[in-house]
């Protein structure tokens, strides 16, 4: 390993000085991803459509091309997954990372280009190590291995061409052959549809390596840490792997896991960082240990728009680029990215919370949603849960919210719904398994930690009195108008306070 170290701290050098450059000169760096994106597009069908020869700055683009979401470019999606070239993005696309629905189909399913993979994704894994080795001098990470564990890892194919699963498949099946050197488990394992059988497969593979660092969902990794303490019968991960000093999260908040991890990982040298990796992009990652703030990449093949959320339910809402956003304001992300999607509305909202450089916090969706264990329940899919378990227990509601139900020592992880009935089902528990059963079928990622009751156990209904949420809102001050019960929440503070009102 030590001419492994050698190489890489030689890269990690050669790297903070080109990071450095794009983020001093974020701005120009910007521009300058957008003109070589429509340059490489300017030949596709989209690129034909929208004249992007004819583009000279930002102002033309950004007044010709309008605002996407993922149902408008849904149809040339579809094209492209059935081998269409030259339709968003210049050549073949094969893979597609498989992303939580929409309202009309259970699952989207991203375009990711090989420019995705190596210039953004790939890059951003490469960074965070960066970053990580100058802030710690001292490091032994490259003297073992690190541990990759994601979510539901099967990879599909549309045709013999094209290729669909979760981002961690889509990334572990083109990982660069130096990567799967210094990994564990073996792509076989990591690869494995069923979890449970996964998990004990990679239980018995990693319980006899140096593991130096994990990567990962903290849901799966919480349940793999469990079962190799118990394999082992010990209590501190260390014990069985002494050389641990980090762990990459991403994809969900980590404060609810904050005090489960730091119980089964008992070290002072453990550190924690965070990435921003979505389906559609590497968009940041944490840069500094002691700040939990992430860094915006504006080098990675992504053009970035802001739009307000104050004012993104505008039918024309105003867009901001990165140079010209403020600190403490709350912005809605659109991206243009190297796969084709084009002023695509992502869905995330973030705060900066520095301009120089561009640090941000995720502040949320901006949709109603639970998140809390990288579900992605929205809305939409609490509707048409509710209803089809009124349907067939013949019942009515009046008003709902729901929760996480976050893991401690006293309770499993899971999602917590209070109700107020107009006309209460027979039996509850009857109804609770119908809004279970509709929600797996109309969200993959909600129905993959569902699976086996492995991530997520089977939610929590509570049947609340007549004019709870009336009575709520009456103390707020709140009846009447646009005034409504919030549908869904990310934390527990309403579904609390309400509980407590009950006395």
């Amino acid at each position: 390993m030590a001419v492994i170290s050698t190489i890489m701290s030689w890269y990690f050098r050669k790297r903070m000085m080109v990071i450095e450059n794009a983020i001093v000169n974020s701005g120009e760096t910007q521009l300058k991803v957008l003109n070589r994106l429509l340059q490489d597009a300017r030949n596709t069908e989209w690129g034909r459509k929208y004249d992007f020869k004819s583009i000279k700055n930002y102002n033309d683009f950004k007044s010709r091309v309008p605002l996407q979401d993922y149902e408008s470019l849904k149809p040339f999606i579809d094209r492209i997954m059935k081998g269409e070239e030259n339709i968003l993005w210049p050549g073949e696309i094969m893979w597609f990372a498989k992303s939580s629905g929409t309202t009309n189909d259970k699952s989207k399913f991203i375009p990711v280009s090989f420019e995705t993979l190596e210039e953004c994704h790939f890059q951003g894994g490469r960074d965070i190590l960066t970053f990580y080795c100058a802030n710690v001098n001292e490091t032994q990470i490259f003297d073992g291995k690190g541990l990759l564990i994601g979510g539901s890892h099967k990879v599909n194919s549309f045709n013999e061409n094209s290729y669909y699963g979760d981002l961690s498949a889509v990334l572990m099946n083109n990982l660069p052959t130096w990567v799967n050197l210094l990994k564990t488990p073996d792509k076989a394992i990591a690869l494995m549809d069923d979890w449970e059988e996964k998990l004990e497969k990679m239980a018995n593979q990693t319980i006899n390596e140096n593991v130096t660092n994990i990567s990962g969902v903290p849901t799966w990794t919480l349940v793999l840490l469990e079962k190799l303490m118990a394999m082992k019968n010990i209590h501190n991960i260390h014990e069985l792997w002494p050389n641990l000093e980090l762990y990459i999260h991403g994809g969900v908040s980590f404060e609810p896991y904050r005090k489960p991890f730091s119980q089964l990982i008992q070290s002072n040298k453990m550190k924690y960082m965070e990435t921003y990796n979505a389906s559609e992009g590497f968009f940041g990652m944490q840069n500094d240990l002691n700040n939990d703030a992430m860094l915006l990449m504006p080098d990675y093949g992504i053009f970035y728009e802001f739009i307000k959320v104050s004012d993104s339910s505008s039918d024309n809402p105003k867009t901001y680029l990165l140079g010209e956003v403020e600190s403490d304001e709350t912005y809605a992300i659109i991206i243009s990215n190297n796969s084709g999607l084009w002023r695509y509305q992502l869905g995330d909202t973030i705060k900066f919370t520095s301009l120089n450089p561009y640090k941000f916090i995720i502040t949320g969706r901006t949709k109603l949603f639970m998140n809390a264990f990288g579900e992605e329940v929205v809305i939409d899919n609490a509707e048409r849960a509710i209803a089809y378990a009124c349907h067939v227990t013949d019942s009515k509601i009046r008003e709902y919210t729901a929760a996480p139900i976050f893991l401690n020592s006293d309770k499993d992880a899971g999602h917590e719904w209070l109700i107020e009935f107009e006309q209460a089902p027979k039996n509850i528990k009857d109804f609770t398994l119908a809004l279970d059963s509709k929600l797996k079928e109309v969200n993959s990622d909600y129905e993959a930690k569902r699976h086996k009751d492995i991530a997520l156990k089977l939610p929590t209904v509570t049947s609340l009195p007549n004019n709870t949420f009336y009575n709520w809102l009456k103390g707020k001050g709140k009846l009447g108008g646009q005034n409504k019960v919030p549908r869904l929440s990310n934390d527990r503070k309403l579904v609390d306070e309400i509980l407590s009102n009950l006395g």
